[in-house]
């Protein structure tokens, strides 16, 4: 089986999957320590849904009249770059989610290739995980296929930043699939529109005349209701209004429906904007994301679990390794086939800490897992799945990695206060802090006031 595969030595610490987390972690661990860090990725780029499918990073800011900036340290590098090359400004409290960075995706491709190699860690792109054995010394030896064909490589260490937790599935670790104890959040395709008439659509009324309109039309919308927001791409908009529920992202066939009724739902939509919105008249669709977005699939069962009732009661407790403040924000399948989308606000605009166990597999002693398949409960993953939060668990594990290899630690024994030390003189925020928006460690917020909202 997988007879002639070439064999990758030296790799310290094996990062699969390059999203937004899969990419914090391995530039956390290579800038923090003097490891190897191999970076693997199945698509020709980096960045996951930050670059695939999203144009706005959320979860920097709490919700609210007076935000708070909640997330610091390496996540601030990727919108610092981002804003040398005037790509981003921030958007209000539009849909609920609080205050958005929003950026250019096409531009954040190159900004990752530039973070990434900055750092110095060795990638290979186009290259998939196929199959995990143990080895007698208690490591893993990693199957990867690419177009050079079959590749094996047994690190030291491994952390999980696939998504759909592939690399803990096969290794055997336990985790929940979405939709065996409450249903799965929806699926989207993204779609981009260009020539549309800002100021036309605004005076018209702007979002509340968009939602009107999207009530009262008779044209068969999955949806009723939806985001349609200004890119920083002159007459351009984004939008997250497809909605695919009942599929099963693990399954390909159902997989490969959702792709084809997500294109089906995204032109549809583009009619409604064309015959229906003011503004939109001779707009198009000028891109579809480059897969259907999966929002949950496997959720690994972690040495803590984040629960509903933890987000909840606003507290930080003392292992915490990054702060949310993200309302529960459910894409779900409503009665009788509609869809809607569930909101639970932590309540007095509170923010809640995430403790380290929710990135590490029950029992493990060398792997971390990060990103949508960390260890949380169904509710709770719906707050804190924003991308400020999926990196900064990003940025956690890879540090945790390099200090496990440094002082012989296993991921379960790790000493927390060295690992928190690391995050604080990297500028993450571990506590509430006492300013409205900007932190002073990074240069974006100084420029919130001189971007034009949309």
């Amino acid at each position: 089986m997988f007879r002639n595969r070439k064999i990758i030595e030296n790799v310290d610490i094996l990062v699969i999957g390059a999203g937004s987390a899969g990419c914090m972690a391995a530039i956390g661990a290579a800038i923090s320590s003097k490891h190897n860090v191999l970076l693997v990725e199945r698509y020709g780029f980096f960045g996951g849904t930050s670059t695939q499918m999203l144009d706005t990073f959320y979860g920097f800011f709490t919700p609210g009249e007076n935000p708070k900036k909640i997330v610091g340290g390496l996540p601030d590098t990727v919108v610092n770059e981002l804003n040398k090359h005037g790509e981003i400004f921030l958007r209000p409290n539009t849909y609920g989610a609080g205050t958005g960075v929003n950026y250019n995706p096409e531009r954040l491709k190159n900004v990752w290739d530039t973070l990434l190699f900055r750092a110095g860690v060795d990638v290979l792109l186009h290259t998939t995980l196929i199959d995990v054995q143990s080895t007698p010394d208690g490591r893993y030896e990693c199957i990867f296929w690419n177009k050079s064909g079959f590749w094996s490589i047994t690190p030291r260490r491994v952390i999980d930043a696939s998504g759909d937790a592939d690399f803990c599935h096969l290794a055997g670790f336990d985790y929940e699939i979405a939709g065996e104890q409450e249903p799965a959040q929806s699926l989207t395709t993204t779609f981009r529109m260009a020539n549309v008439e800002l100021e036309e659509y605004e005076k018209a009324g702007g979002k509340k005349m968009l939602a009107q309109h999207m009530a009262d039309t008779s044209m068969p919308l999955p949806r009723k209701e939806g985001s349609a927001h200004a890119m920083n791409i002159p007459r351009c908009i984004s939008t997250v209004a497809v909605k695919v529920s009942g599929l099963n992202a693990l399954n390909i066939n159902e997989l490969t429906q959702a792709e084809i009724e997500g294109r089906k739902q995204a032109f549809l939509f583009e009619s409604f904007f064309r015959k229906e919105v003011p503004g939109y008249a001779d707009a198009k669709i000028i891109g579809l994301s480059h897969q259907i977005g999966v929002r949950e699939t496997r959720r690994v069962y972690g040495e803590h679990r984040l629960t509903k009732e933890e987000c909840m009661s606003a507290q930080i407790p003392d292992d915490s390794i990054l702060l949310c403040g993200a309302p529960i924000e459910d894409h779900r399948e409503g009665k009788n086939g509609a869809s809607e989308t569930h909101w639970e606000y932590i309540p007095k605009n509170g923010i809640y800490g995430v403790p380290y166990g929710t990135i590490v597999p029950k029992g493990s002693q060398t792997v971390w897992v990060v990103g949508r398949c960390f260890s949380a409960t169904h509710d709770a993953h719906a707050s804190c799945r924003s991308m400020a939060q999926t990196m900064s668990m990003g940025t956690a594990a890879g540090l945790a990695a390099g200090l496990s290899l440094a002082h012989d630690f296993s991921a379960t024994a790790l000493d927390l206060s060295l690992l928190r030390e690391e995050l604080f003189k990297g500028g993450g925020i571990l506590e509430v802090p006492d300013k409205k928006a900007s932190t002073g460690k990074e240069d974006w917020t100084l420029n919130v006031n001189s971007h034009v909202f949309h």
